[in-house]
C-alpha cells in the first residue's frame, strides 16, 4: 500500500503526516516555522525536513518508499524556497519529487470535503481565498508584512508596539499595552528621562524592538487580547476583525455560498476575532456555515491524496480526521 507525505508548513510551526492511499494517517510530527518569508528559506526548509523525517519514522516507513509528497507552504514561490525545500527533503532520503500547494487550500480542505467555498487565514500573515471545483480561483491579501496581511498577527502586534511607544512618547493615549510590552523585555514603565530627553523606557524598548525581525512583531499580538477593557487594545482588535472581514468579502461572490473555513493561529487562539468575523459576515446561507480548523494538516493530506488520484469524499475525509487524532 503506497504511503504519501503531506506537510502543512506555516509561520509558527510545521506539521507533517504520512497517509495511506485509503486515507489512514499513520505517522505525525511537528517542527518549527516552515514559512520562508517569516523564517528565511534555509530555516523553513530545515523545519519541513525535520518534521517530515520524524513523521516518516513514526509511521515506520523507509523514506525512499514514500510514493508522493505534497507541501502546503505559506510564503513559498519559485524564487523563494522551492529549491531549498526540495534539497532538504532529498538530503533526508525522501526521493519523491515534492508538489507545492497553497497553505490556504490546505486550510480549506481541513474544514470540508466539499470542493467549493471560502477560506480565511490569519496567523503571522493573513489572506482569503475562494475555492471552486477544488482549486483556488480568487485570492485577497497574503502580501506579506510589508505590503499587506491586514488583520494578521503582525498587523495586531505592530499596532500594539506602536501604541505602547506612542504612550511612552506622549503622542498617544495611556494604555495597559505599554506596561505589558515592556514586561516582555523585562523592563518597567518609568518615565524618567535620559540625556537625550526621552524616557529611558523608550530607548530600552527601541533597542529591543529593532533587534528582532519586523515580522516577529506578531508575537505581541496576544497582548491585545490580554488587556480586556483597555480602549486602545479594543480598537486594535476591532480594526483587525474589520480588516479580515473586508479581505474575506473581497473574494466572496453572490453566486456561491459557503462553507467558510477559518484558520491560522491568530484567529483560532482568540475567539474574539472569530466571533466578530462571524457576526460581521451576516450574509444569509454563508455565515451559518462558518467553521474553524486548528491547522491545515488534514487538508494537506487531502491534497496529497488528490495528487495521487484518490478522491477524498466524505468517507475518506472523516477517516483522515479520525485517524489523525490517534497519531498526533
Amino acid at each position: 500500500m503506497p504511503e504519501l507525505l503531506a506537510v502543512d508548513a506555516g509561520g509558527t510551526s510545521t506539521r507533517s503526516v504520512v497517509v495511506t492511499t485509503e486515507g489512514h494517517c499513520i505517522g505525525y510530527a511537528r517542527a518549527g516555522s516552515g514559512n520562508p518569508t517569516a523564517a528565511g528559506p534555509d530555516h523553513a526548509a530545515a523545519s519541513v525536513a525535520a518534521s517530515a523525517t520524524a513523521a516518516i519514522a513514526a509511521a515506520g516507513v523507509p523514506a525512499e518508499k514514500i510514493a508522493g509528497a505534497v507541501l502546503a507552504v505559506a510564503g513559498v514561490s519559485p524564487q523563494i524556497g522551492v529549491r531549498a525545500f526540495s534539497a532538504a527533503l532529498k538530503a533526508r532520503g525522501i526521493i519523491a519529487t515534492p508538489v507545492f500547494e497553497s497553505d490556504l487550500l490546505a486550510t480549506f480542505f481541513s474544514g470540508t470535503y466539499r470542493d467549493a467555498g471560502y477560506a480565511l487565514v490569519a496567523g503571522t500573515g493573513a489572506a482569503a481565498v475562494r475555492v471552486e471545483r477544488g482549486s483556488i480561483v480568487a485570492t485577497a491579501d497574503g502580501l506579506g508584512w510589508l505590503l499587506g496581511d491586514s488583520g494578521s498577527g503582525f498587523y495586531i502586534g505592530h499596532r500594539v508596539a506602536r501604541a505602547a511607544m506612542a504612550d511612552l512618547d506622549n503622542r498617544g493615549p495611556a494604555t495597559d499595552l505599554t506596561r505589558m510590552l515592556l514586561a516582555e523585555f523585562g523592563q518597567e514603565g518609568g518615565r524618567d528621562r535620559g540625556p537625550d530627553g526621552r524616557p529611558t523606557a523608550v530607548s530600552h524598548a527601541l533597542d529591543a524592538l529593532y533587534a528582532i525581525r519586523p515580522v516577529q512583531l506578531a508575537r505581541f499580538a496576544r497582548l491585545a487580547f490580554e488587556a480586556p477593557g483597555d480602549e486602545v487594545a479594543e480598537s486594535i482588535i476591532r480594526d483587525a476583525a474589520n480588516a479580515l472581514v473586508h479581505t474575506l468579502n473581497t473574494v466572496v461572490t453572490s453566486g456561491m455560498r459557503g462553507p467558510i473555513v477559518l484558520g491560522g493561529g491568530t484567529l483560532i487562539r482568540h475567539r474574539t476575532l472569530v466571533d466578530r468575523i462571524a457576526a460581521g459576515y451576516a450574509q444569509d446561507g454563508v455565515s451559518s456555515a462558518v467553521r474553524t480548523v486548528a491547522d491545515g494538516v488534514v487538508g494537506a493530506a487531502v491534497l496529497a491524496l488528490r495528487e495521487a488520484g484518490v478522491t477524498a469524499d466524505k468517507v475518506v475525509f472523516d477517516r483522515l480526521t479520525a485517524s489523525l487524532a490517534t497519531v498526533r
